[in-house]
């Protein structure tokens, strides 16, 4: 029987298609944009997912902080869907992801232990088979860690009805081996003041910890974040768990590579954690 491979889509266009040279930017990024402290006990990681001349640093902010506390063997990787509009939230229903650096097995009884829990959680290809947001976040996995599988998630739609059951369904299989992933971006193609006064909203909910706030403010414009569920999804499975404590690591903007100040996207990295 034939094995099923979400193939890369975006290789050659946000990072590069080059194993070697996607590796050594990896490894780059990684060692020039360290944490200021460390960690305890993660649940997951926010992390952005525009080509990597532009969220790269921030990004390896957050992947450095997985790489002190590397004992996780699965990943969950939640992902806003930017190509198809779906009800619920659609998991890979294939064997592997493949980048540059290799294939990535799906880690099945995880996956199929999220869908059995939920009832808006599904097995299926709607959503994965463009999508870069998922997608640009394995290399740095693969980068930091040898040995690991991924539950690969887009949800196909963000209202809360939906949220709230991944949420519940994720609850169910996060452990000291699992971790979520939630990928996001920003604010999009405002000047970098205006851009500014909207992504702090999302830093200091996420600071403050208040999902539900977050919430509210992304339905009522008050901030934008195109994966804006994903990370009310991992704050709120983190809190029902019981690990309450979430730090911004990084935050920055297009404008700061492009010297284009009149329309950035904004960037953040984030960890969600709880104190010894």
């Amino acid at each position: 029987m034939d094995r099923k491979i979400r193939k890369p889509s975006v290789a050659g266009m946000f990072y590069p298609e080059d194993s070697t040279e996607l590796k050594n930017l990896v490894l780059s990024l990684l060692d020039e944009n360290k944490p200021s402290k460390k960690y305890n006990n993660i649940v997951g990681i926010v992390s952005p997912h525009a080509g990597y001349i532009y969220s790269g640093k921030s990004a390896a902010v957050a992947y450095n902080v997985l790489n002190d506390n590397s004992n996780f063997e699965t990943a969950i990787i939640v992902s806003p869907s930017h190509q198809e509009y779906f009800k619920g939230c659609c998991v890979f229903d294939g064997d592997a992801y493949e980048t540059p650096l290799g294939e990535v097995p799906i880690a099945k009884e995880t996956a199929k232990s999220i869908v059995d829990n939920s009832e808006t959680v599904f097995f299926g290809n709607m959503g994965h088979k463009e999508e870069h947001a998922l997608e640009v976040q394995l290399p740095f996995l693969q980068v930091i860690k040898d040995k690991f599988s991924i539950v690969p998630i887009v949800i196909g739609d963000q209202s809360i009805q939906y949220i709230l059951e991944l949420a519940k369904s994720l609850t169910k299989v996060v452990d000291d081996k699992t971790i979520v992933i939630a990928s996001s971006d920003l604010s999009h193609f405002h000047s970098k003041e205006k851009a500014s006064e909207l992504d702090n909203v999302v830093v200091n909910r996420i600071n403050n910890f208040e999902f539900k706030e977050l919430y509210n403010d992304l339905a009522l414009r008050n901030c934008e974040a195109c994966g804006g569920g994903g990370i009310v999804a991992l704050l709120e499975t983190a809190d029902i768990i019981g690990h309450n404590k979430a730090e911004v690591l990084s935050y920055t903007d297009s404008g700061n590579v492009s010297h284009d100040f009149s329309s950035v996207v904004g960037y953040l990295s984030a960890v969600v954690y709880e104190k010894e």
